[in-house]
């Protein structure tokens, strides 16, 4: 069976902590709730946590302050902010402090775990080389080296190219919702860059037509799933 991943997060908002808690842990992670910034840090100096979800307005020390004592203390821990707060100035704070991701509110619930499943997968694809190869029906796709290959032909991707096959392949035979993909790889889902990611998603068919097995389909008003041959051991 596999470990929960521990998860910390800091919420002022009683209601809005426990609705987030309890729907952390129906999605299968272990979800521990602070109520302001100093429980949240002794909570951390106390546990082991796999990612961090900081408010940024709290009492006794806001969000920052405490992304920044946990960073000191552990430099590689991911921390996602969430905030009423729309400023650009406040958003370019949180970055500089070593934010991973941002989310402003009101925000869906399925949004905050997209973002965290988002995360996770980076930090696992550091910490474990091998999932960054991922194998499509007769390809090969390195996403470190951005290079798709066929029997001896390799085609080098740009950057958004690999950026969106690698989530089309993290979600294999899955739907990859539309939303999540634009807000990953292009930070806004404006009708701007969704007709780009149409444009890419046109490209990254040309590339993988040498197999037939292989397929990237719309699913009408949700995104896009990528048809492809389980692996075989």
């Amino acid at each position: 069976m596999e470990e929960k991943l521990h998860l910390l997060l800091c919420e002022d908002d009683e209601n809005l902590g426990m609705l987030l808690r309890e729907y952390l842990q129906a999605k299968g992670y272990a979800a521990e709730l602070c109520p302001d910034g100093e429980a949240g840090y002794k909570a951390f100096m106390k546990n082991k946590y796999d990612l961090c979800v900081f408010d940024v307005m709290m009492p006794k020390k806001d969000g920052f302050t405490l992304a920044q004592e946990v960073r000191a203390a552990n430099s590689e821990v991911p921390i996602i902010f969430l905030t009423a707060k729309t400023l650009k100035e406040d958003i370019l704070e949180g970055f500089k402090i070593g934010a991973d991701d941002y989310i402003t509110k009101p925000f869906s619930m399925e949004e905050l775990t997209f973002r965290i499943e988002a995360i996770l997968r980076r930090v696992r694809g550091k910490k474990n080389k091998e999932s960054s190869v991922y194998k499509i029906g007769k390809f090969t796709f390195d996403t470190q080296k951005q290079i798709l290959s066929i029997g001896e032909k390799q085609t080098k991707l740009t950057t958004k190219e690999s950026e969106l096959l690698g989530l089309l392949c993290a979600h294999a035979n899955e739907i990859l919702q539309r939303d999540f993909a634009l807000k990953t790889i292009w930070i806004d889902d404006n009708y701007f860059n969704a007709r780009s990611m149409d444009v890419y998603i046109t490209k990254l068919r040309k590339h993988l037509k040498e197999d037939p097995a292989i397929e990237i389909i719309n699913i009408h008003g949700k995104g896009y799933k990528l048809i492809t041959p389980e692996p075989e051991n």
